[in-house]
């Protein structure tokens, strides 16, 4: 019998300062940490797949990429984009252009924590 995988299970951003990722998480977007996190990281209790910031790994120098993530799409479910949008703007958050529609609701992107392009949609 062949291995496979079923999908994403865990994901995780590595960052240089993990106490202002949560921060920016918790503050901004009203995530909530999962109960338990291992050291260097905390994890946030979403649903259905675990999302958290960490630590770098080892052998990882996020200081030498401009655009941390680059070629990696991370999104985010919202059950209301447009204030969501509102939000963000409203904090100063870099916010790429105005709600759009998609195939999957209306979208917008932003930069998160370390410059991570981050898009959310729903709602």
């Amino acid at each position: 019998m062949t291995a496979t995988v079923a999908g994403p299970d865990f994901i995780a951003l590595q960052v240089t300062d993990v106490p202002a990722a949560a921060a920016f998480f918790e503050e901004h977007l009203g995530l909530r940490r999962a109960p338990v996190s291992p050291p260097g990281a905390v994890v946030f209790g979403t649903a259905p797949i675990p999302f958290a910031v960490r630590e770098p790994l080892p052998g990882t120098d996020l200081s030498a990429d401009a655009v941390p993530g680059l070629g990696v799409a991370l999104w985010l479910r919202t059950d209301d984009a447009h204030q969501l949008h509102a939000q963000l703007v409203a904090a100063g958050v870099d916010v790429a252009g105005p709600v759009q529609d998609s195939p999957f609701g209306p979208t917008f992107a932003f930069t998160g924590p370390e410059g991570y392009r981050l898009t959310v949609h729903g709602g």
